[in-house]
């Protein structure tokens, strides 16, 4: 079976830096694309970064310049490297995993539960 573990989350100080990483265990071809994804308590859930095994990116404005997000097939493992990091970047973050189990077939989600990232003094 395919499965999703998070990491990396944590209490970091103003302008630290944190990495996320969602790491799929399990028999598969490869990870084809990853999203990610935070939400605060009272406020809709914001999109943050992509990026496709072939290389594509996409960042929000609010990121742009402090967040990367990379994919790591040798190790089925992906990745949010957060830098200069500020109060209002504390929330809980999600990252979506577009895994190919088999090559030549559709890709499936997997949604990871929450990384609580919370940047204070």
């Amino acid at each position: 079976q395919v499965q999703l573990t998070e990491s990396g989350g944590g209490l970091v100080q103003p302008g630290g830096s944190l990495r996320l990483s969602c790491g799929v265990s399990g028999r598969i071809s490869h990870i084809a694309a990853v999203e990610w994804y935070r939400q605060v308590p009272g406020r809709e859930r914001e999109f943050l970064a992509a990026r496709t095994s072939g290389g594509g990116t996409n960042y929000a404005s609010s990121v742009m310049d402090r967040f990367t997000t990379y994919i790591d097939n040798a190790e089925n493992t992906v990745f949010l490297r957060m830098n200069n990091l500020i109060p209002a970047d504390t929330a809980v973050y999600f990252c979506n995993v577009a895994v190919r189990k088999t090559a030549g077939r559709p890709t499936t989600d997997l949604w990871g539960q929450g990384i609580h990232v919370t940047v204070s003094s």
